[in-house]
């Protein structure tokens, strides 16, 4: 499933959905990287 998220205050990053982190942040995963961000609805 695709989700996007909020890096910084302009960074969109979309790809496929990890997890989450236990403060509630999305982790997706592009290629072989991860990034952690706020998910955007």
């Amino acid at each position: 499933m695709l989700r996007t998220i909020l890096i910084g205050s302009s960074i969109f990053v979309q790809g496929i959905f990890v997890g989450q982190t236990p403060d509630g942040k999305t982790i997706v995963r592009v290629d072989e990287k991860d990034f952690v961000g706020t998910s955007v609805v």
